[in-house]
């Protein structure tokens, strides 16, 4: 046998062994998740079809073993589409303002009329990140003139981060210049720079087919500056807004009715998880990054961010972050746009870890602190 054929040989065998370990780990792991979906435990079942459902790129996971009839019952088979019922505001007691920001300085888009915004994206004077398990979360108290803690989240699944802004009025929706099927809004950090803000947290959510959505179309409600910039005047969405005083509203509304309330910012995404201090049950949802917003009973704005999609978080459920929130003390509290899209920022460092592979995605709102 000649070298070169010898070459060939050792090339093709090569090529077999690769293929053949390909195909053996391919068999190996569809036999594991068909054991997932169609073993004893419906559980496990439903959590890992619920889990690959709410992803944009990974749904066809979920159809190689069910029908989509048998997803949409799994899927729906909670409590997360109900209105959420009313809110009691008088169960919240908000503070004067103590930050000195002005409204107006961050009109028109970004910092005092600035249209870059603040080289290292800050405003004002920031405390240090404070690493400090949920459970003692009271010992916490930050600096006079800081008024933001950030505090570790960890579960059996999940690791993340809860930013608690107090004043309210710190808190805002950032949206990018313009909305549109041939636009693209901006990612968490954009937003950030083009605003001027301390940090904030990714928002509502966005047309996002197969995971390659660019954030320009978003989903439900956008209302910034007392003006509705997108959504359909009559339809009923669900809302994460705050009016001129700070208070946080999460239920179902029309924008007519968002705007006779005196709502500022709006963003859209859902469900809410915590209504009048009581945590909504059996949400379910799968194990997935996750973001939420919230209000505790003196104001405070609670932002939360829990990672996901990795071997030390694999992420958290609806009923996961109800259960958070409640224990941070909120009052009211509802889900935001998750996935690839969950990230939270603060003093120009991401403190979250994005999921999304090639980066950070392009979001059409973010919460943004002033």
């Amino acid at each position: 046998m000649t070298r070169t054929k010898k070459a060939v040989v050792l090339i093709l065998k090569c090529m077999a062994f690769v293929f053949s370990t390909l195909l053996i780990i391919v068999f190996s792991l569809y036999c594991a998740m068909w054991i997932l979906v169609n073993g004893p435990s419906r559980t496990i079942s439903n959590l890992f079809i619920e889990t690959v459902s709410e992803t944009s790129a990974a749904k066809f996971l979920a159809r190689m073993y069910r029908s989509q009839e048998e997803i949409d019952e799994i899927v729906n088979r909670g409590n997360s589409d109900d209105d959420g019922g009313y809110l009691d505001n008088s169960l919240i007691d908000l503070p004067d303002d103590t930050t000195g920001v002005e409204d107006d300085d961050y009109k028109g888009g970004s910092k005092n009329g600035d249209d870059e915004g603040n080289d290292n994206g800050q405003n004002g004077s920031i405390g240090d990140t404070q690493n400090v398990d949920t459970d003692n979360t009271d010992k916490v108290t930050p600096d006079a003139d800081d008024g933001i803690e950030i505090v570790d989240v960890r579960g059996e699944t999940y690791n993340g981060k809860m930013m608690i802004v107090h004043d309210p009025k710190r808190v805002f929706v950032a949206v990018p210049d313009s909305y549109g099927e041939n636009k693209r809004g901006l990612t968490l950090d954009g937003y950030i720079e083009k605003y001027g803000a301390v940090g904030g947290i990714n928002g509502g959510g966005f047309y996002d087919p197969n995971g390659t959505g660019r954030g320009g179309v978003p989903e439900g409600i956008v209302i910034y500056e007392g003006k509705l910039l997108w959504g359909d005047y009559g339809t009923e969405y669900w809302i994460a807004g705050l009016d001129e005083n700070g208070l946080l509203y999460v239920n179902k509304m029309t924008p007519e009715t968002a705007l006779s309330l005196g709502i500022k910012y709006a963003a859209s995404y859902g469900p809410a998880l915590v209504i009048n201090g009581v945590p909504r049950t059996r949400l379910y949802g799968g194990l997935n990054p996750r973001t939420a917003i919230g209000q505790r009973a003196d104001g405070a704005i609670l932002m939360l961010v829990i990672d996901g999609r990795s071997v030390s978080s694999l992420g958290a459920t609806y009923d996961d972050l109800a259960e958070i929130m409640v224990s941070f003390g909120a009052v009211n509290a509802t889900n935001l746009d998750g996935g690839s899209s969950s990230l939270m920022s603060y003093k120009g460092e991401h403190l979250t870890r994005s999921a999304y592979i090639f980066g950070y995605r392009y979001m059409p709102t973010a919460f943004l602190v002033r």
